[in-house]
């Protein structure tokens, strides 16, 4: 089989594998759709921690191909959607019930191999059935929409509030479309690129802006009033610190966007005191990812629309080095073009 092996900072290749065989408690997933993730990224470029060879790509879902022994749970042609991350249940935040704060948590696509191959070996444990009409590639967002659900749970969006989304990236566009369904009374979305702006609206935005040219906070401003929850979507300090200024009094920031660990954002204690907000993080998927594949089924939130662009794993190395430039979300196919 065909795999992407990340062997180091800048170093991802295509070689040919023997494909596995599944061990007891675990299934053989023929990989349909693969999405990129800005970690994928972060991984390529050195600026996240993993232990090289590994085939990296943690946002996939697929066909189980073969069952280990003693499954009984999954058979031969299901069709599934994987939750990449692994905890341990005994530390002490897994007794806690945190889960996502597991201090033995492995992913695969990061710790162990993914899903930028043509199989996969996944514990059956972090498979859960696709929808009937949800497609691979829809499926292939369940981890993301997981992780944006989880979000959305510590942003705390009430009926009526404005919410401001900062990037309109695969994850702005559906923090964007939760807090609708969440009952946000007005959602912002900004980016500088046109095309996403386009894409936020057709999507349900109420409004849009670009960052470069305007400041909505200034006086008459469509945020003068600032938002009462201001979610960012981009990984960057700039954004990070925007995020807070953008934010009304007793707000909620929400810094989603996994920003480089080097990089330190500079805000005043001062306006945090005198706007009391809340500044919070969101750290992947936990108990979400069933959640997020009903969302799927239900039709209420739209994914495919995200995925502008399909591509092989010999064209992964180019799309890493490149960057998603105004591609919400690429989407590998290792087994090449799917029906739908």
């Amino acid at each position: 089989m065909q795999a992407a092996v990340f062997r180091g900072v800048g170093d991802l290749a295509v070689e040919q594998r023997p494909v596995p065989q599944p061990a007891a408690g675990e299934v053989l997933v023929q990989v349909m759709a693969c999405g990129i993730c800005g970690t994928d990224r972060h991984i390529f470029h050195g600026d996240f921690e993993t232990r090289p060879p590994v085939v990296i790509g943690h946002e996939y879902a697929g066909r189980i191909a073969a069952v280990g022994p003693l499954v009984t749970e999954l058979h031969v042609g299901d069709r599934v959607a994987v939750d990449p991350n692994i905890y341990c249940g005994k530390c002490g935040p897994c007794r806690r019930g945190q889960i996502h704060m597991c201090r033995n948590l492995v992913a695969l696509g990061v710790d162990i191999d993914g899903g930028f191959a043509e199989y996969s070996l996944v514990p059956v444990s972090q498979c859960f059935a696709l929808p009937e009409s949800v497609t691979f590639l829809e499926g292939a967002m369940a981890e993301p929409l997981a992780c944006c659900v989880h979000g959305m749970d510590l942003a705390g969006v009430r009926s009526g509030d404005t919410v401001a989304v900062i990037g309109a990236g695969a994850i702005g566009q559906i923090m964007a479309q939760l807090a609708r369904l969440q009952g946000a009374g007005r959602v912002l979305v900004s980016d500088p690129s046109p095309a996403r702006r386009e894409l936020a609206l057709s999507l349900g935005a109420d409004e849009v802006i670009d960052p470069l040219q305007e400041d909505p906070t200034r006086p008459g401003g469509r945020l003068e009033q600032g938002a009462h929850v201001v979610i960012e979507a981009v990984g960057s300090a700039v954004t990070n610190a925007q995020a807070v200024e953008w934010a009304a009094p007793a707000a909620t920031v929400l810094w989603f966007g996994v920003t480089p660990p080097e990089q330190r954002v500079s805000v005043s204690p001062n306006l945090v005191f005198q706007k009391e907000l809340t500044i919070r993080g969101a750290r992947i998927n936990p108990y979400t990812h069933a959640r997020a594949l009903a969302l799927l089924g239900s039709g209420r939130l739209t994914v495919t629309p995200l995925i502008t662009q399909r591509a092989t794993l010999d064209q992964l190395p180019g799309l890493l080095t490149t960057g998603p430039g105004d591609h919400p979300k690429t989407v590998i196919l290792p087994n090449g073009p799917l029906e739908s």
